[in-house]
């Protein structure tokens, strides 16, 4: 699972702070590898202490013990995060293409090219972590827009961190 965290202060100003990917080994049963990957998220979040969480929204794949695999390994980031007495917010693909690239049919290389450029990083994050990345800055630039009728500026502008999370698409069986 990849993972992001980015600091922002408004949509302008979107900082690097962390990414990675946590990892199980494939030859571990299932609920294993679930709980390494929650025991990892926990880690993750009690060190760093993020404000929100985001995720990608489930999807609906052909392969059927992929997608339950996914939505398993979903339910153990939503349980830690709730856990953790944090928000999630999802967000569809294409919605977080839309965000980062400018169009919602971004391919792999795309996110992570304007990740990269996007947070000044020096060099390119693992394809799992650029995905959560993008993901933390379609929250941060959702996050910084004012509901409805709000002034902007009215939150008082103080930094927010946000940590992010993708699933692989491909699970090992």
């Amino acid at each position: 699972m990849g993972y992001g965290v980015v600091e922002c202060d408004g949509a302008a100003r979107v900082a690097y702070v962390e990414c990675g990917v946590l990892t199980a080994s494939a030859r571990a049963p299932r609920p294993e590898r679930l709980c390494e990957i929650g025991r990892g998220l926990r880690e993750l979040l009690a060190e760093l202490r993020p404000d929100a969480v985001a995720m990608e929204e489930a999807f609906y794949g052909k392969n059927v013990q992929a997608t339950l695999a996914l939505g398993e390994a979903r339910g153990v980031a939503l349980f830690i995060a709730a856990e953790q007495g944090l928000l999630v917010h999802g967000y569809p693909p294409a919605t977080v293409k839309q965000a980062v690239v400018g169009h919602g049919r971004a391919t792999k290389e795309q996110i992570g090219y304007l990740v990269r450029a996007l947070l000044a990083m020096r060099r390119p994050p693992a394809v799992d972590a650029a995905d959560a990345l993008a993901i933390a800055i379609c929250h941060a630039r959702s996050a910084a827009r004012p509901p409805a009728g709000a002034r902007a500026g009215s939150d008082g502008g103080a930094p927010v961190e946000a940590v992010a999370a993708d699933l692989p698409r491909k699970v090992a069986r």
